[in-house]
């Protein structure tokens, strides 16, 4: 067991927790857009300064659903359609599009920000691209106007992976608000979680009505199917446990942006970080670090571990370099150099400052 975990899931106060359960027992309603599932909706879409949010069971079926509302994947092309992706990512983000039939094609990300680098997204254009799905890594905001005017210029759809990006805004706007569609994950380890689970926000009012019938098999009435569909609806368990996190989220997003700057006003300039979008705030999600080579990782991780304490290397291996994704994809030399030089420190709502103390000297003695 480790004396320091790389992140905590956030357990609120069990009494409120039964008080939502309670209410569930009370109703004998667990799912089927259910009442708690209801005031989620409406508590996030105040929280986030958005409209037209779906609640779903993960973010990996979120993307699915966002693929298929947005028609980047349907039957007809299936396996011909390509998207424009990062390979600097958690493989959710690719497989999600495999998954549904569409070919991802890798571009490389910015040196610096080590998000998707507009420019190479515009390049690995084919007349088979139907969209391009870049991620807000860490919560850094993409470079939003660029890949808008890409997307733009050759009629192509843009669903954001924000999976990290929650609370997240982009000139004093949620940064949920650009692309067509945007992606949460409330999965445990989340800012924001609710044990297992995911948002969808739609651009178009049009769109998210579609995505409403595609998350309950397509069925729009008592005997109506409209369409195909899945099951990916948010039960009122999970709703239960995202209300009773939202009351805390302001508190849990302080506490965690605390660590995060004792962690970079402490460490070594040996070590750096990406540069953040000026225009953008954060939320202290994660703490990754590059270092100068990867046998300097290897050697800091091993003497943390050591220690008792756990680190991660998001995102490792590089996912143009995985074979199940793509056979034939170009290299993407960038995020293979990123992905074997990252480490991420332990980041969560109750680490103390002593122990951060301990995980910074040990960077700073061994980078």
């Amino acid at each position: 067991m480790k004396n320091i975990p790389v992140t905590k899931p956030y357990l609120p106060s069990r009494e409120r927790l039964e008080r939502y359960i309670d209410g569930i027992y009370e109703r004998e309603w667990l799912t089927n857009n259910g009442t708690l599932v209801q005031e989620l909706t409406r508590r996030l879409e105040d929280y986030l300064g958005v409209e037209n949010l779906l609640l779903v069971s993960n973010g990996t079926l979120a993307l699915q659903i966002a693929y298929r509302a947005l028609d980047i994947s349907t039957t007809e092309d299936y396996e011909t359609s390509e998207a424009i992706t990062s390979p600097f990512s958690f493989i959710a983000t690719a497989s999600s599009l495999k998954w549904e039939g569409i070919k991802p094609v890798f571009a490389d990300i910015d040196p610096d920000t080590w998000c998707l680098d507009p420019k190479k997204a515009e390049q690995a254009i084919t007349p088979n691209t139907k969209a391009i799905v870049p991620v807000h890594v860490f919560g850094n905001a993409c470079d939003v106007e660029m890949l808008g005017q890409v997307a733009k210029k050759h009629n192509l759809k843009i669903i954001y992976d924000a999976a990290h990006a929650f609370g997240i805004k982009y000139k004093n706007t949620s940064i949920l608000k650009h692309g067509d569609a945007a992606t949460l994950s409330f999965h445990a380890t989340k800012i924001f979680h609710t044990a297992e689970g995911g948002a969808i926000i739609f651009k178009e009012k049009s769109t998210f009505e579609k995505a409403k019938k595609l998350i309950n098999f397509g069925i729009t009435g008592p005997t109506s199917i409209e369409s195909l569909g899945i099951n990916a609806k948010m039960n009122e368990f999970q709703a239960a446990i995202g209300l009773s996190v939202l009351d805390d989220i302001e508190r849990i997003i302080e506490k965690r942006l605390d660590i995060y700057k004792q962690y970079i006003n402490s460490l070594n300039d040996k070590v750096t970080q990406p540069v953040w979008n000026e225009s953008a705030t954060k939320n202290g999600g994660y703490f990754p670090i590059l270092f100068n080579s990867e046998e300097k990782v290897l050697l800091t991780q091993k003497k943390l571990d050591d220690m008792g304490i756990c680190s991660r290397r998001y995102f490792f291996p590089s996912l143009d370099t995985i074979s199940s994704l793509t056979n034939e994809g170009k290299p993407q030399p960038i995020s293979k150099s990123i992905s074997r030089r990252i480490l991420c420190l332990p980041i969560y709502h109750d680490l103390t400052k002593n122990k951060a103390l301990e995980i910074i000297k040990i960077i700073n003695d061994f980078s």
